[in-house]
């Protein structure tokens, strides 16, 4: 077999793109038991695999990331990945990784994908995603592609009861916090 390098091939796509619905439809069970097994969102895997790759298992980047997910070979090596170009094994890997990082950053989506992309020491360098054209274009990317995140959940209203007994009195107490160690019956919800 003869191999050509042709200069400017990497940046030329020679096939439709397929439409979403149907890319990567394969992955989707392998996707939603690793994204369920590390409590990361199977939309937002699905997202980065999206436009890290396009859903081919076998891409490989300018700088050497390999697979679904675009592993690096020293992040998949941390991960235990045996064969970055195994689907299994790439999604694993990827989604642990994104976990630790999702962890690292308080659960902030937009810094865990410009960690992602352009490394922890960037997004450490300047406390937010990097002023980098490639790193901002890709969390607006992914995070367009998964859709907003979810909207904080609503602040708990509830008023809780117990009642306390102290030197044989019974108490009637009353919280926005239900006790710990005491049943308390909610009363009000706002």
């Amino acid at each position: 077999m003869v191999t050509y390098n042709v200069p400017g091939a990497a940046a030329l796509r020679a096939t439709q793109p397929m439409a979403p619905a149907v890319r990567g439809a394969e992955f989707d069970e392998t996707i939603a038991q690793h994204a369920t097994a590390q409590g990361v969102s199977p939309e937002l895997v699905r997202a980065v695999i999206q436009v890290e790759s396009g859903f081919n298992a076998r891409a490989v980047s300018p700088k050497g990331a390999m697979g679904l997910m675009q592993l690096m070979p020293a992040t998949a090596r941390e991960l235990g990945v045996v064969n970055p170009f195994h689907p299994e094994d790439n999604i694993r890997g990827g989604v642990t990784y994104l976990r630790q990082l999702l962890d690292r950053y308080d659960s902030n989506v937009e810094l865990a994908l410009a960690a992602y992309n352009a490394g922890p020491g960037s997004v450490a360098k300047y406390g937010a995603v990097p002023p980098y054209r490639e790193t901002q274009a890709y969390v607006k990317k992914v995070t367009g592609v998964s859709g907003p995140p979810p909207p904080p959940a609503p602040p708990d209203h509830t008023i809780y009861k117990w009642i306390e007994t102290r030197d044989g009195r019974a108490i009637v107490r009353y919280s926005n916090h239900p006790p710990k160690g005491v049943h308390a019956e909610p009363v009000a919800r706002r």
